[in-house]
């Protein structure tokens, strides 16, 4: 099992904590799971998030794997290895954190901290039965993150439980205040277009917790998603688009990079319209409900023997991406089908509203038993 790039033992004795290959721990090196980086040098300083662990006293137990460059969503690396879905073992892990959601799905560590640009927290906390939480952009300081110029990624914690979601957010912003209760809860069941096993699985969940729940209309996903997919291109290209030219670059990652440089300035003048737009368009869909509520995944996760047969599917985070375009905080709690297959359920909430999205998981969690 390839979790980790690189183990180590640093800090305190409070909760353990395994960090994404994409964030600097002093004395260690980035690789961001890219044998182009194998001979970076080590890093100088923590990234902010890796000190605000270490002040809370926090154990630091290593650096976790990653889809290479942080740029894939099914978690597989060729040159780093894949870290093996610890509770699905035949299906992918997802990506990009994909070490970082194996570390806590198989208890290696009590939280972990992933980055989300396109779904990269929540689709592999679906993908392998955790929490995983994408805070409001610029929530949590990215300063010592890869890449360091961005729109789009946000540090996240990955989970095993709605509490140490909760901890794990206290631990890496101070400013973090849990909320002790919501008043006038009502969800927005977002009209997804996902697998109908998983609408159905989602929506006898939302029956069982007894919430007051409406249908809410979001036409715009499939453009937000197209226009985060022209952005993420463009901003990765522009921070590693220069590591081709090593010829270290795995194919998969590396025809996407090559294909990412055609990315024109009119295609991204277009697609900020739609940031503007869809942003708009959450807000106004949140002004009356205390969160939205549609699946992490439109579909289920491809097997393992697939991916490693060559198959992609960026799909996979078209009701994840958009909402890292509008910059909402988005949540993904475990759910499983009753045969068993792994299904998420993503809370998006208002801006800022980070600590009442997590209590709301806390309390959605309750019902998870029951469902």
């Amino acid at each position: 099992m390839t979790v980790f790039t690189q183990r180590f033992v640093l800090g305190g004795d409070s909760w353990s904590v395994a960090v994404k290959d994409t964030i600097d721990v002093a004395g260690w090196p980035t690789w961001a799971g890219c044998q182009a980086l194998a001979d970076a040098p080590a890093a100088t300083e923590h990234a902010t998030v890796v000190q605000a662990a270490l002040n809370a006293g926090c154990r630091l137990v290593g650096k976790t794997n990653t889809h290479e460059l942080a740029f894939g969503m099914t978690g597989l690396n060729a040159w780093a290895g894949t870290p093996v879905n610890h509770r699905y073992p035949e299906l992918i892990p997802g990506g990009s954190s994909s070490g970082s959601a194996v570390a806590v799905a198989s208890a290696l560590a009590d939280f972990s901290i992933g980055t989300d640009t396109g779904g990269s927290v929540r689709v592999p906390a679906a993908c392998c039965g955790v929490y995983g939480l994408k805070p409001t952009f610029g929530r949590l300081c990215r300063n010592g993150v890869m890449p360091a110029e961005t729109t789009l990624d946000c540090v996240g914690p990955f989970a095993a439980s709605s509490e140490m979601l909760i901890n794990a957010m206290r631990v890496l912003d101070p400013t973090f205040t849990p909320v002790q209760e919501i008043h006038n809860l009502r969800l927005g069941r977002v009209i997804a277009d996902a697998d109908p096993q998983i609408n159905q699985t989602l929506d006898r969940f939302l029956d069982c917790t007894g919430l007051a729940i409406r249908p809410v209309e979001m036409p715009g996903l499939n453009d937000a998603f197209d226009a985060g997919m022209r952005i993420i291109n463009a901003e990765t290209f522009a921070a590693c688009g220069h590591l081709l030219a090593t010829g270290k670059v795995g194919d998969d990652v590396a025809q996407r990079l090559s294909r990412a440089q055609d990315t024109s300035e009119e295609e991204l003048m277009l697609a900020e319209e739609v940031r503007a737009q869809f942003t708009q368009a959450v807000d106004r869909a949140l002004s009356d409900v205390t969160a939205l509520v549609l699946p992490t995944l439109p579909s289920f996760p491809m097997t393992l023997a697939d991916a490693e047969a060559g198959k992609i599917d960026l799909q996979i985070s078209a009701l994840a991406r958009p909402f890292n375009l509008s910059g909402h905080p988005a949540l993904s709690i475990p759910l499983e089908t009753e045969d068993r297959r792994p299904v998420g359920l993503q809370l998006v909430g208002r801006k800022g509203d980070d600590e009442l999205l997590c209590e709301l998981a806390r309390i959605m969690s309750a019902f998870i038993s029951q469902s």
